[in-house]
């Protein structure tokens, strides 16, 4: 599209915008974008990024400065919110390792899992969590639904779902904090 190779046009434009405008401008970044976060992230995710960017992008349209290249802007977000994700899952994969290591006897003990008493504290910390909460919790943990599919099923914002996520492992790490790094090896 013509006009969006302005940027300040664009930009100015996005600032008036009542959401029509934007969807042209979500529609001619959206492929690109996507194209470019899948270098760093599976494809599922990839998608979840570049949807979180475009949204942060409407949410802040009205402090976008008309002289910074919009495109620069989209992309640096989406090459850095990929590279979150990738040292986080990284991180989270080498604390597993070690944690594996450590308690590998333990884990390989079948009465374990059948005669110990974490996982009935689990769910009981589980069950005592507000039931928003813990819906949220189930489906992203147990289910495997990402932000925006939990969002679209319960019809909410994915913003509330992280937020829903984040007071539900705040609760849950509170309530099961001598037993986390047990716990978090055996869920994950």
């Amino acid at each position: 599209m013509n006009l969006l190779n302005n940027n300040e046009e664009t930009i100015i434009l996005l600032q008036k915008d009542n959401g029509s405008f934007f969807e042209v401008v979500y529609k001619y970044y959206f492929p690109g974008l996507y194209s470019f976060a899948t270098q760093y992230v599976e494809n599922e995710e990839a998608k979840e990024v570049v949807q979180d960017t475009m949204l942060w992008l409407w949410e802040n349209r009205h402090t976008l400065i008309p002289e910074l290249s919009l495109k620069s802007l989209l992309f640096t977000i989406v090459k850095n919110k990929c590279l979150n994700s990738c040292n986080r899952g990284q991180l989270r994969n080498r604390m597993l390792e070690t944690m594996k290591e450590k308690h590998r006897e333990r884990f390989e003990d079948p009465d374990f899992y059948l005669e110990n008493e974490l996982f009935s504290l689990f769910k009981q910390a589980l069950e005592q969590l507000p039931e928003n909460f813990r819906e949220v919790f189930e489906m992203s943990r147990m289910e495997g639904l990402t932000h925006h599919e939990i969002a679209k099923r319960l019809g909410v914002s994915p913003q509330t779902v992280n937020y829903r996520l984040g007071k539900a492992l705040d609760i849950l790490r509170t309530e099961l904090k001598d037993y986390l790094p047990i716990l978090l090896v055996m869920l994950l």
